[in-house]
């Protein structure tokens, strides 16, 4: 194998790595969301407080999918 190839196989294989990694976050997001709708629809009157735990731990799971793109990135 010439250096090409190798430089399309490492492309490639990043590619492969960044979806694996979003697959978490993904995982992540749905069981949170879920979660915080059954709350809400259990206990209406902490719907509120509840949303704004939501949004909290949103911007932690999407913290998680950046990481996964940068670290695409730097390796």
């Amino acid at each position: 194998m010439d250096t090409t190839t190798l430089a399309e196989v490492s492309g490639n294989v990043a590619t492969i790595g960044y979806g694996l990694a979003a697959i978490g976050p993904g995982i992540g997001l749905g069981i949170l969301i879920g979660k915080t709708i059954e709350g809400m629809a259990r206990q209406p009157e902490v719907s509120g407080q509840l949303r704004a735990t939501m949004f909290i731990g949103v911007a932690f799971v999407e913290v998680l999918a950046l990481l996964g793109l940068v670290t695409g990135f730097i390796f």
